[in-house]
């Protein structure tokens, strides 16, 4: 973990604890009063924050918000099938906390546990730990955000337990300007029959926006990056998805000898293809990747270097990521459903050329059918044979925040080693590329989007390829112009086939 992290000392401590519990009254007041802490805009249903009323009613221990920072707030409430047990668990172990909420956290790490991992009678009852992480919202043109924070659940009565998170901001680094702080944000979680739980989630978060480009401001300044939204969706999808993988829902050409333990390995690689994508568009220069190209404007590709050493799951040398961001006048699912159709892929994938590429495996993930693991099979257009030279893994996954398109080619041998029980899925070799798309902001009200309104699309187009067997190699002119042309020629390919050439 690369994060940059402050040092914790003793004498911090006991202001942390007492942050905590500060921190805890917050989140329950925000979470359960109404009118005039939150107003309801009956135009778009949305929950706002009463800005007046919040600061009047602020606790003598929040300092007042920097003039230049400015406040993402909302509150949403879902029921999940999932208890609370294992809902508390993903959010206090940092491993399943990043991994069920991907798309949001970039990196994170726990500082320091400051009381025993498991608080009363082997719960998290009590529990306080020290963390930091990075946010993200899957673009170039969005900077990621860095909080450092406590962390703290308890029991608020029988059957209602809560976590908190708070910026530590002013006890760890009391002198260095900051971009973002969370004040008291977190969820409420009541218990309910048959193992479902209902979860009040809050987000109160001070950011500045200054290098956020104008493509991204309207969607940003709606409140979507921290929304609410964002987090309930998440956490409604890693349910819905395992609550899926119990029924008999996958498809395969041939024989298969063990179809749970595929839909297991095909979605763990999903998994780590989608982590993967993600770094390589909001990736971070402090961190693993090395920049080459910034492509801080609109339509500018931003091109960045990655070594790979000792790393079983992906191939040694260098990795080179194209990505780019862009407007689109067409709404999001059109854009989507679009970009998944193997039908059309024909019309904007390079690699396929212009062959056929047809499904020989898929594996639902959710309930509803566009969100899918799916294993393609390139066939060039010429090839009369049903057996193509290449394989693809691909997850298509919508939902009301986001939409992603993302595949890899994968070998063919390993993977049908991988399907027929053998291998190490853990170690295959993936290359993520692909597409991450947003709403333009135009139908985005205090962070929850409208997406039967909106008008257009930020779609933002990724690839990572093999260019060096030698890490820390020097990028060869021919692979920076090869990686540009092929995202060039996708995003014209794209743009014809959706008939909004001049976007």
């Amino acid at each position: 973990m690369s994060i940059r992290a402050p040092t914790l000392k003793d004498a911090d401590k006991p202001k942390i604890f007492q942050l905590a519990v500060a921190a805890m009254e917050e989140l329950v007041r925000m979470a359960e009063k109404g009118e005039p802490l939150w107003t309801r805009n009956y135009l778009d249903g949305t929950t706002v924050l009463n800005e007046n009323e919040y600061i009047q009613t602020l606790p003598r221990w929040i300092r007042p918000k920097p003039v230049v920072f400015h406040r993402e707030a909302s509150r949403e409430t879902v029921v999940v099938r999932m208890n609370r047990v294992n809902i508390i668990e993903i959010l206090m172990d940092v491993n399943q906390w990043s991994a069920v909420f991907s798309s949001i956290v970039s990196q994170t790490k726990t500082l320091e546990l400051l009381s025993r991992s498991k608080g009363e009678a082997g719960t998290y009852n009590g529990v306080l730990q020290v963390m930091t992480a990075e946010f993200q919202v899957p673009s170039p043109l969005v900077p990621t955000r860095q909080c450092h924070y406590l962390r703290y659940c308890k029991q608020l009565v029988e059957d209602t337990w809560a976590v908190v998170d708070v910026s530590l901001d002013n006890i760890l680094q009391p002198n260095r300007a900051v971009r973002c702080r969370r004040r008291p944000s977190g969820c409420l979680i009541q218990e309910m029959p048959n193992g479902y739980s209902k979860v009040t989630w809050v987000e109160n978060v001070e950011v500045d926006y200054r290098g956020v480009h104008d493509l991204y401001m309207q969607l940003v300044s709606s409140g979507y990056f921290s929304g609410a939204k964002r987090w309930v969706v998440s956490l409604d999808r890693h349910c819905l998805r395992l609550a899926s993988n119990m029924t008999t829902n996958s498809t395969r050409t041939g024989d298969v000898p063990n179809q749970d333990e595929e839909r297991k390995r095909m979605l763990k690689m999903a998994d780590r293809m989608m982590i993967s994508f993600l770094a390589g568009v909001s990736a971070n220069p402090a961190h693993t990747w090395k920049t080459v190209i910034s492509g801080t404007g609109a339509d500018d590709v931003r091109l960045m270097t990655r070594d790979s050493v000792d790393d079983p799951t992906r191939p040694p040398g260098l990795v080179l990521c194209a990505t780019t961001s862009f407007r689109l006048p067409v709404p999001q699912i059109r854009v989507f459903d679009f970009l998944r159709d193997n039908a059309t892929r024909n019309q904007w994938d390079v690699l396929s050329n212009e062959g056929v590429v047809p499904e020989i495996a898929h594996i639902a993930n959710g309930w509803n059918t566009s969100n899918c693991v799916s294993l393609l099979r390139v066939l060039d257009s010429t090839e009369n044979s049903s057996q193509g030279n290449m394989l693809l893994v691909q997850e298509s996954r919508s939902d009301p925040t986001a939409a992603f398109v993302i595949y890899a080619p994968v070998d063919i041998v390993a993977m049908n080693e991988i399907l027929n029980g053998g291998g190490y899925p853990d170690y295959l070799t993936l290359l993520p590329s692909g597409f991450a798309i947003l709403p333009d902001g135009t139908a985005v009200h205090h962070g929850t989007i409208d997406a039967a309104s909106s008008s257009g699309s930020l779609l933002t187009v990724s690839f990572q390829i093999f260019v060096d067997l030698v890490p820390n190699a020097r990028v060869s002119l021919e692979a920076i112009e090869t990686i540009i042309n092929l995202v060039a020629c996708t995003i014209e390919n794209i743009k014809a086939s959706l008939s909004c050439e001049n976007a």
